[in-house]
């Protein structure tokens, strides 16, 4: 699977079993999926609408979004709620939440498969 990271912290590989280097997408390619990382809804916005050049080449795309846990006590106005919302006004849909780590969740956004 080809991967595009995207604001990932310092410890990302520190939480994978193994060594992905070999996945990472390069230039001109078109990513399986993406694990984007934000700490502001301004942040995400602007991420998700440069990764729509991808969504529309690859329809069968995986992203990942991460953002600070509530637990983490970390200031953020970015929730679940938020990338759902942004997502389903953009030809998205959420099928999966998950916690990264003990201070970033995730939600999984792909196509709706009537759309692919």
């Amino acid at each position: 699977m080809k991967i595009l990271l995207i604001n990932q912290p310092d410890n990302y590989f520190e939480l994978l079993t193994r060594n992905i280097a070999d996945q990472f997408i390069q230039q001109k390619e078109i990513p399986e999926l993406i694990h984007l990382f934000v700490k502001s809804n301004n942040e995400f916005e602007a991420a998700m609408k440069k990764l729509k050049v991808f969504i529309r080449k690859n329809a069968s795309i995986t992203i990942w979004v991460s953002w600070y846990k509530k637990s983490a006590k970390i200031p953020t106005d970015v929730t679940e709620d938020v990338i759902r919302n942004y997502a389903l006004q953009n030809d998205l849909v959420d099928v999966k939440v998950c916690a990264v780590s003990d201070v970033w969740s995730g939600l999984k956004l792909v196509v709706p498969l009537n759309k692919r």
